[in-house]
């Protein structure tokens, strides 16, 4: 597998190796060797496995967690596609407020490793695309935190076709709806510090 950095700083695009012939198809969708040697840490520790199943159009964040331990990310779409967005939302960051895209989907067979500290969000292109994430920490409600995914100051490009040709709408939960803008998570305090991210960063490398 190939692991190459996003432009927003902690985050990767995993493209596997797909073995495929007249019986279907294999891959290695982590491994952690791999992994390790890319993003410079001991491995992936997992807390948690989640699945969504969303309908086309379904957008789901912006999501983060606080630090510390915030919940890493490893994600991907074994059933239909996904737009999956990766957030800058480290104040103090030359990069706050930006995001990158990558298209994950039943045929590339391709991951996001999103790392503590980021926002996280993705679009469903297809009727019933099913995520799989691996989470480094548990769900904790008191802890989650979210910013509305058409904040015009982020400016996230969703997209308005699917993946069969149909418009989309942006469908949001009552929850994302209602989440502040970038800017007012700011004001608010719930976002990490660029340098408070690197500091938990470098005390996982150090264990």
């Amino acid at each position: 597998m190939d692991l190459t950095p996003l432009s927003v700083e902690g985050a990767w695009a995993v493209t596997p190796r797909l073995h495929g012939d007249d019986r279907g198809v294999f891959l290695e969708w982590f491994r952690g060797e791999s992994f390790a040697r890319a993003v410079g840490q001991p491995g992936l520790r997992l807390a948690q496995a989640n699945l969504s199943v969303s309908a086309a159009g379904v957008v789901r964040g912006i999501h983060f967690a606080q630090l510390a331990p915030s919940q890493a990310k490893y994600v991907t779409c074994t059933s239909g596609a996904v737009l999956d967005v990766v957030v800058d939302i480290r104040v103090g960051s030359p990069t706050f407020g930006q995001w990158d895209a990558v298209v994950l989907d039943d045929v590339e067979r391709r991951a996001v490793y999103v790392s503590e500290g980021l926002g996280h969000a993705f679009m469903a292109l297809e009727e019933r695309s099913t995520v799989v994430y691996l989470c480094s920490a548990g769900y904790a409600p008191d802890r989650e935190h979210g910013i509305n995914p058409l904040d015009p100051r982020i400016g996230i490009t969703w997209p308005t076709t699917g993946r069969d040709g149909r418009a989309l709408e942006p469908l949001l939960s009552p929850k994302d709806a209602q989440a502040p803008t970038l800017l007012q998570a700011r004001d608010l305090g719930t976002l990490p510090t660029v340098d408070e991210v690197h500091a938990f960063r470098e005390g996982l490398r150090s264990r």
